[in-house]
């Protein structure tokens, strides 16, 4: 039996730690489920480095971050949940909607402010648990859908819902495809995951992606007929 098999339960009772650690003496530290699972997916982190995916067994999260197997599937449903759920916090982390305030920018600030880096590039776990998505496919194909859902189709959701906004200002024409001009501009301004998957060596710094998804927005907006730098369409 493996240990993503939501059958491998705990045999035992908790033990204390983490969850159920002591605050005053013969008092218990309660953490709300938020709290476990932050702990939980830092250990994550923490474990991955210092071994690699095949390090981020159940019993071994559970016994790093002090809390018992029981307690972590009471968040998580089995291994996959748990990597997920780190991809998850990554890319809440990285891509976020605008504020209300923002939607009265123009187009090309939007663009800009929705698709800056807010921390710095982050490659070998995330491409480790993407590996994981293709190597598993036959056998949990849901996972790997997930894994886009999360990622490349959050980002062309978010791009699309500015591209909408513009088309209803009447900056872009009233028959612009907005989907599929999100799916072009996400795949013109991110290094192609490919790349660093196959190659352990290339690995683009922060300069390098911030170079491409200019380069890409720039091309982008003159494409759709919108200069860079200027509010208006082409006439």
């Amino acid at each position: 039996m493996t240990e993503n098999q939501r059958s491998d339960q705990d045999g035992g009772e908790p033990r204390s730690g983490c969850c159920e650690g002591r605050g005053k003496p013969g008092r218990p530290v309660v953490y709300s489920a938020d709290e476990r699972r932050r702990i939980i997916l830092d250990v994550l982190d923490k474990r991955f480095g210092s071994g690699g995916v095949q390090m981020l067994t159940i019993s071994a999260i559970a016994r790093e971050s002090g809390m018992s197997r029981r307690t972590l599937y009471e968040l998580f449903e089995d291994r996959d949940g748990l990597l997920m759920a780190y991809m998850e916090r990554l890319v809440d982390q990285c891509l976020q909607p605008l504020a209300p305030e923002q939607h009265a920018l123009p187009l090309e600030d939007r663009l800009r402010l929705l698709l800056a880096r807010r921390r710095k590039p982050n490659w070998d776990m995330p491409l480790a648990i993407l590996r994981h998505a293709v190597v598993s496919g036959p056998d949990s194909p849901e996972f790997g859908r997930r894994c886009l859902e999360i990622g490349p189709r959050r980002w062309e959701s978010l791009i699309c819902m500015e591209l909408d906004r513009s088309v209803s200002r009447e900056e872009l024409p009233a028959d612009f495809d907005s989907r599929a001009a999100a799916e072009l501009l996400r795949d013109m301004i991110q290094i192609p995951v490919l790349d660093p998957m196959l190659d352990d060596t290339f690995r683009p710094d922060e300069a390098t992606i911030n170079a491409r998804m200019n380069l890409g927005l720039k091309v982008f907006l003159s494409g759709i007929g919108l200069q860079p730098g200027k509010n208006a369409p082409e006439s």
